[in-house]
C-alpha cells in the first residue's frame, strides 16, 4: 500500500547493500526508514483533501484504486475499470480523496465495523484488540496516482494526516487496522508505529486476489506520545509528530455536520444504483444471506427499490435451518443501543449454534427485529464478538439470532465442529486458539 515510500530506500541501496541493510537490527532499519520522511507542513494550495461524495469523485477514486490494484496483481481487471466492493456500499464506510488541481490523485477508505464486519477479520483475530475498548476502523483501498508516487510522500502524508484528523475528531475511532503485503509492513511499523496482530503471514488473502498479507494495528490514543518520542526533535519536514498533532492544513476540508453523528454516508439511492447495479454487478453477486443483511441496513423504500431482491423470509428461515446445528453451552452478552443512546445488556446462554446463527436461552426479554452486538465465550480463553440480529422468539425464554459477518474465532470454531467427530478431533482442530 505504501510501496512509493519504499522506492527511495531501494534506489539508495544496491543489491549487495540492500542485503546488508536487511540484516541490520530492526531498530536500525526503522531509523533509516524514518530518515526518508518528507511531510511538508505547507503543501501546495492546489492540493485539496476531502470526503469523496459526488459520483465523479467516487468514480475517480474507484478507477484509481482499480489501476493500482491491477498493476500490483491484487485483482484482475474489471470491465468497469473500477474496484468497487460491498464494503464501499455501507453507510459506515467513508472514502477520503486527495485532489490536485481538481483531479483525484489519492484515495483511501475507512471501514467502520458493521453487520458485514471488516475485510480482514476473516483472516486475523481481533479479540485481543477488542479487549482494549474503543471503536475499530480498517484502513483499506489506498492508492496514489502514479505521477505522485516518487515525490517523497507529497500526497500520501497529507492524506494520512487527513485520515488521522478525521478518525480522532469525527469518526469516533480509537484503533486502526490494516492488512498489507509483507514487503510493505516495515514501513507501517517504522513510520507510523503499527503493531502486528500476529507474526504469521497469511499466504492467501482472497480479498486481494490471493496475495499474502500481514495484519497490524495502531492505537490512536497512544500514537501522539509515540510520535513525540521519535519525531519531536526532527526538522519540520521530518517531524511527523508536529505534522499530525499540531500543524493545521487549510487543504483539509472536514465535513460540515448538522448533527452529532459519527459517520458521513454519501450514497443516495441513485449513487448506489449507479455503482453497484449499473456500472458493476456487485449487488447481484452477493450471497442470499448478504442480500438479506443489506436490506436490514437500507430499510427505506427508496433504497429497497434498487437493492438486489432478498429471498422471502420463509425461504431465508429454511436456509438457516439447512445449516448444520451443534449443541453447545456458551455464555454470552447481547448489547443493544436504545434510541436515546442508552445501552441495555442481556445475558444469554447459547445452547445451539451454526455457521451464521444461534439459539439462546435467557430470563430477560429480548427485543425482536433489532441489531446488537454479542460477545460469546466459546471456551476458557476464546472470545468471539460480532453484530447479530435478534429475529424471533422461538419459544418462551428462547430466542434465535442471525450473525452479520462472523469473526475469525467464530468461523474457526464452527469449522472445527464440522470437521471433528470426537472430542479429541475438536481439541486438535481448535488448538490454534490457545497457542496464538
Amino acid at each position: 500500500m505504501i510501496r512509493k515510500l519504499v522506492l527511495p530506500v531501494r534506489r539508495l541501496l544496491g543489491g549487495t547493500l540492500r542485503k546488508l541493510f536487511n540484516v541490520l537490527p530492526r531498530e536500525r532499519r526503522f531509523a533509516v526508514y524514518r530518515n526518508f520522511v518528507d511531510c511538508d507542513p505547507a503543501p501546495n494550495a492546489s492540493l485539496e483533501l476531502k470526503i469523496a461524495e459526488t459520483q465523479e469523485e467516487l468514480e475517480a477514486c474507484f478507477t484509481l484504486l482499480h489501476d493500482a490494484y491491477v498493476a500490483s496483481k491484487f485483482m484482475k481487471p474489471d470491465p468497469s475499470g473500477m474496484r468497487v466492493t460491498i464494503y464501499h456500499a455501507l453507510p459506515t464506510t467513508t472514502t477520503l480523496c486527495a485532489k490536485y488541481d481538481g483531479e483525484v490523485v489519492g484515495t483511501l477508505s475507512l471501514i467502520r465495523e458493521s453487520v458485514l464486519g471488516f475485510p480482514l477479520q476473516r483472516i486475523f483475530d481481533l479479540s485481543a484488540l477488542r479487549e482494549k475498548k474503543g471503536n475499530i476502523a480498517e484502513v483499506s483501498a489506498l492508492a496514489i496516482h502514479r505521477r505522485f508516487r516518487r515525490t517523497g510522500g507529497s500526497i500520501l502524508f497529507p492524506l494520512m494526516k487527513f485520515m488521522y484528523e478525521y478518525c480522532t475528531t469525527f469518526f469516533d475511532t480509537r484503533h486502526l487496522v490494516i492488512a498489507v503485503n509483507p514487503s510493505h509492513i516495515e514501513m507501517y511499523e517504522s513510520l507510523l508505529f503499527f503493531k502486528r496482530l500476529t507474526q504469521n503471514v497469511v499466504e492467501n488473502y482472497d480479498f486481494v486476489n490471493g496475495a499474502p498479507a500481514v495484519g497490524a494495528t495502531l492505537d490512536l490514543s497512544t500514537a501522539p506520545e509515540i510520535f513525540r518520542k521519535h519525531y519531536a526533535s526532527k526538522p519540520p519536514k521530518k517531524n511527523l509528530y508536529a505534522f499530525f498533532t499540531e500543524v493545521k492544513l487549510p487543504n483539509i476540508k472536514l465535513p460540515q455536520r448538522r448533527f452529532y453523528t459519527t459517520n458521513d454516508p454519501v450514497l443516495t439511492p441513485g449513487l448506489l444504483d449507479h455503482f453497484f447495479n449499473v456500472r458493476t454487478s456487485v449487488f447481484m453477486q452477493l450471497s442470499d444471506r448478504k442480500k438479506r443483511l443489506l436490506h436490514t441496513i437500507y430499510d427505506l423504500p427508496a433504497y429497497r427499490a434498487i437493492l438486489p431482491p432478498a429471498p422471502e423470509e420463509s425461504q431465508a428461515n429454511a436456509a438457516d435451518r439447512s445449516h448444520r446445528r451443534f449443541s453447545v453451552r456458551c455464555p454470552a452478552r447481547f448489547s443493544v443501543l436504545g434510541s436515546d443512546g442508552s445501552e441495555s445488556r442481556v445475558r444469554l446462554d447459547i445452547v445451539e449454534l451454526s455457521r451464521y446463527g444461534f439459539r439462546a436461552h435467557t430470563r430477560t426479554p429480548v427485543p425482536i427485529n433489532v441489531w446488537g452486538e454479542v460477545i460469546v465465550q466459546l471456551g476458557p480463553r476464546e472470545m468471539s464478538q460480532t453484530h447479530v440480529f435478534a429475529w424471533r422468539q422461538a419459544e418462551p425464554g428462547a430466542y434465535d439470532f442471525e450473525l452479520g459477518e462472523p469473526d475469525l474465532i467464530w468461523r474457526k470454531f464452527v469449522n472445527a465442529l464440522y470437521r471433528g467427530s470426537t472430542q479429541a478431533d475438536l481439541e486438535d482442530a481448535t488448538r490454534f486458539m490457545v497457542e496464538r
